[in-house]
């Protein structure tokens, strides 16, 4: 995996303090997968207090120029011309097949500005392929750092160093500010289930935030947390990993249950007829099983139903905080329905597992989206 290193994060040598040996990669950037620290203790710090993570791993492209809404809106399935300066939204990106082959989070960032953030997808290929087509500028920004902080202590650590209100910045809006005077972008929302800021920073300046946030912190347990952490919060909060949860290779956004993504109002936009096409087709749902087992399954474990496959498990974990086997999978229509009982064989050892409501954790998103702000 490391022979495909093509990117540095200025934050090795903290990692390496911290007892990462960042032998794992995405996106060409090593990753702290592990640190010396238990990933359920910084587990518990996510959920009761706040973790720190670094996410520089996603890749952030800026799309700018007099084309740039209307070259985006031909890409993306959502309409960003309905999102003004300051939002943010999840979008996806399809094949002409109407297929899911990546997933973003657009930052509008200016008139006809914007920031892309995406994962390991063929959006950027994408971009490539088209955008000779319109009057655009792309600029991958390979400078940029993400610094992830997640928790209910998240907002009451940062806001006593920065000058904007972070207090009334509501959920997937961001803005540009200073952070302990370092000049920034923060963005409220995250992979956590809980209230949580993305601070985008420099090179130059990611140590000094790195090191200001945990120094701000240390008296109320914030604390550094690995990869791994970040995907037991991220399954128990339901939230997808493209392209693990999308296992037919062609799986569709219905299929995901992503239908909000997706604005079949616009005129057009690359896939949009396969898409509203294969809209009453679905071959499976993403669907939350709760296992009678101790520990977590293993992906790729098939899924059964009266001796018949139905299905295949793509996310898991085994949840000290729920005190349960959870498992995401791509489920039959048939199957999907709560309480719907189905055997895992995972390596040959039959489980029984039946259907739940996801997210597991906070099924009303209470801890992103207070009563409050509702």
């Amino acid at each position: 995996m490391m022979s495909n290193i093509t990117r540095k994060t200025a934050l090795e040598s903290r990692h390496r303090a911290l007892g990462s040996d960042l032998t794992q990669s995405w996106n060409g950037m090593p990753i702290p997968q592990n640190y010396a620290t238990d990933p359920y203790d910084e587990v518990a710090a996510t959920r009761y207090r706040a973790g720190l993570i670094e996410v520089t791993g996603l890749n952030i492209v800026n799309v700018s120029g007099p084309d740039a809404t209307k070259f985006l809106n031909y890409l993306l399935t959502t309409d960003v011309s309905k999102a003004a300066v300051g939002d943010s939204h999840i979008s996806n990106v399809v094949n002409d097949a109407g297929a899911l082959i990546d997933d973003v989070l657009v930052y509008v960032d200016g008139q006809n500005t914007f920031r892309i953030s995406h994962g390991g997808g063929a959006f950027g290929e994408a971009l490539k392929e088209y955008a000779s087509k319109y009057d655009v500028k792309i600029e991958p920004d390979d400078d940029v750092h993400i610094l992830s902080l997640q928790g209910p202590v998240a907002l009451e650590v940062l806001a006593p160093h920065t000058p904007a209100d972070l207090a009334k910045l509501g959920y997937f809006k961001h803005l540009k500010t200073t952070l302990f005077g370092r000049p920034v972008s923060i963005a409220r929302g995250g992979y956590s289930g809980e209230r949580g800021y993305e601070v985008f920073t420099s090179r130059e300046d990611a140590g000094f935030i790195w090191d200001s946030i945990l120094e701000a912190g240390k008296a109320k347990g914030v604390m550094p947390v690995s990869w791994t952490c970040l995907d037991i919060v991220r399954v128990e909060s339901g939230l997808l990993f493209f392209p693990f949860d999308m296992p037919h290779g062609d799986t569709t956004p219905w299929e995901v249950r992503a239908d909000w993504t997706i604005d079949l109002s616009k005129p057009d936009f690359r896939g949009k007829a396969a898409v509203a096409a294969s809209k009453g087709k679905e071959r499976s749902f993403i669907t939350g099983l709760e296992v009678d087992s101790h520990e977590a399954v293993t992906p790729g474990a098939k899924v059964f139903a009266g001796g018949k496959e139905v299905g295949i498990v793509t996310s898991t974990t085994f949840s000290q905080h729920l005190g349960k086997s959870l498992a995401m999978a791509q489920i039959a229509p048939s199957h999907t329905a709560l309480g719907t009982a189905v055997e895992i064989n995972d390596g040959g050892k039959v489980l029984n597992a039946h259907v739940v409501r996801m997210p597991f954790y906070d099924p009303l998103r209470f801890r992103t989206h207070p009563a409050s702000e509702r």
